[in-house]
């Protein structure tokens, strides 16, 4: 019996060996993402993003993953996805009221405020500004106070109350000192100047345009100069000194061309066509205009192609961490139980060999019962090693099951974006066709049927997505059923939309409806689902 119990330290030392394995897969570590970075690579940025955000979402770390909420909703916005900006905003809002970083706070409220500005969202944007305003106020925060006055300033300066916007660009000014951000400084100097042109105070816009170029032209901040100089371009346009404010323009078109800014090429197109037309170059007018016009098709292009195409990968994403997710953890079962299972036949093995050297005077039955020990431990180790292997064999097959599943949903999904697409087209073509004066029209109608009716062969329908997606999210429709017996089948169509994180556009453009009728019926599955105020849908939908 004393040799077993000298066997027990071996067995300490293993499950102290084992701990430590699983302490060390837990150790992780964070990639800093820049801003350039995540404009240059939106699917790589967004993919190490989504790992850096799982790591400490794992390991309990509500700062780190606060940060990367906020991130993913930046790369959200500079594809136009606004929704999903939002939504990672308010998680990121959430994590860091929590932490009460009140900086972090007031910062992710400006963000907020951002998204709604660009989304037209004018009213809720004033009150994510002000929000932000007053909690840089709580923490004497003069350079915050200064951003979250000019943010308010922009959006009366949208909704046309120049004179609120006027006296809110100035008290950010105000709360600006010496040593502010310079670059703060001439952005205010700049909305001064729009709106002393919107009021058609050209010599102020003027003044002020060119305080801004000054900082500008010091920080060589090219993105910023080349909105000043379209802003100079128009104020001498009005003035109707054209040649002053052609070279303006000129310059701004040569470094957005340079730096292949789009949406500024575009505005300088305009704008020296507007110029062209008032000094009644009308040739050059109307070749700026159709070059803007086909930069802005383009840009329209690009923008849903990149939406998709990060879209995509947040399906993909999910899908693949959700099936890793559920291997690692049965992963760690299989690890527990054959860690248990190999202490308890160590212990067999110990007692056995004990029972032997007690019994040295009974070798016939010492014999017998150290074979017995022996044909059970290897009966158990083929028994486990076998079981192993069916379980591994399992998990592949489910994997793989599952990622055929995950890639034909997303293959419907682009198809009805895509066919609802081409039913616009059509309707447009329809309309032009009306429109013509052409007397034979037969020839074009019969292309369009052809259109439709190619379209029609290939729409596999609703019913079909509806099939692939129950594959791949078991149960979803059963549990809103179960929470509400009042939906329609259009109501479970927007649900499973919702359910894939896509965007408004993309899922008004699905449904066939405008972006207003959307929004009613978001409102209306709400008042269905008994959400109350403040809970998000979408949120709500991912827990199904």
């Amino acid at each position: 019996m004393k040799q077993f119990f000298t066997y027990i330290p071996l067995l300490l030392f293993l499950f102290l060996f084992a701990t430590g394995a699983f302490a060390q897969r837990g150790q992780s570590s964070y990639s800093v993402l820049t801003r350039e970075s995540m404009r240059q690579n939106p699917d790589l940025a967004f993919k190490q993003l989504k790992r850096n955000l799982n790591n400490a979402l794992e390991e309990g770390n509500d700062h780190v993953a606060a940060v990367c909420y906020r991130q993913i909703g930046e790369l959200y916005h500079y594809q136009a996805a606004y929704l999903q900006a939002l939504d990672n905003f308010y998680k990121a809002e959430s994590l860091f009221r929590k932490q009460e970083q009140t900086l972090e706070l007031a910062n992710t409220w400006i963000k907020i405020g951002e998204t709604n500005f660009y989304n037209r969202q004018y009213t809720v944007s004033l009150e994510a500004f002000e929000q932000s305003l007053s909690l840089y106020i709580s923490v004497n925060n003069n350079d915050g106070m200064a951003d979250a006055l000019a943010h308010i300033g922009q959006v009366y300066e949208k909704t046309e109350n120049l004179q609120e916007a006027k006296r809110y660009q100035y008290l950010a000014l105000d709360h600006l000192g010496g040593i502010a951000d310079q670059a703060l400084i001439a952005k205010i100097y700049e909305n001064i100047g729009s709106i002393y042109e919107d009021k058609f105070q050209l010599d102020s816009a003027l003044l002020f345009f060119q305080k801004a170029l000054d900082i500008i032209d010091q920080q060589d901040d090219k993105m910023a100069k080349i909105e000043v100089f379209n802003n100079l371009g128009d104020v001498f346009r009005k003035t109707g000194d054209y040649q002053t404010a052609l070279k303006y323009t000129r310059q701004a078109t040569s470094l957005a061309k340079d730096m292949q800014e789009h949406y500024q090429l575009a505005s300088s197109y305009r704008d020296l066509a507007k110029t062209f037309s008032l000094m009644g170059r009308y040739d050059s007018a109307y070749h700026y205009s159709y070059a803007g016009r086909e930069i802005h098709t383009e840009i329209f292009s690009e923008d849903m192609t990149k939406q998709l195409t990060v879209l995509q990968t947040l399906f993909e994403l999910e899908q693949k961490d959700d099936a890793i997710v559920q291997y690692e953890r049965e992963r760690k079962i299989h690890y527990t139980m054959l860690l248990f299972g190999t202490a308890i036949v160590l212990l067999l093995i110990f007692l056995g060999i004990s029972v032997i050297s007690r019994q040295k005077l009974k070798i016939t039955n010492g014999k017998r019962l150290y074979t017995q020990n022996q044909i059970l431990y290897e009966t158990q180790k083929r028994a486990m090693e076998t079981d192993l292997h069916n379980k591994k064999l399992r998990e592949e097959n489910l994997k793989n099951e599952l990622e055929l599943k995950s890639k034909e949903l997303t293959s419907h999904t682009l198809h009805l974006i895509q066919k609802n697409q081409l039913l616009d087209e059509l309707k447009e073509k329809l309309n032009v066709v009306v429109k013509s004066d052409k007397r034979d029209q037969r020839k074009e109608l019969r292309h369009i049927i052809n259109l439709i009716q190619l379209n029609h062969n290939q729409d596999k329908n609703w019913d079909d997505f509806r099939i692939v997606f129950e594959r791949v999210h078991e149960h979803f429709f059963d549990g809103l059923r179960a929470h509400s017996d009042g939906l329609t089948s259009s109501d479970f169509r927007l649900a499973a939309l919702l359910k894939m994180n896509l965007g408004s556009p993309d899922i008004s453009t699905m449904l066939g409806i405008s972006q207003d009728s959307l929004r009613i019926a978001r409102y209306r599955l709400r008042k269905k689902l008994n959400l109350p105020e403040g809970e998000s849908l979408t949120t709500f939908i991912q827990r199904f």
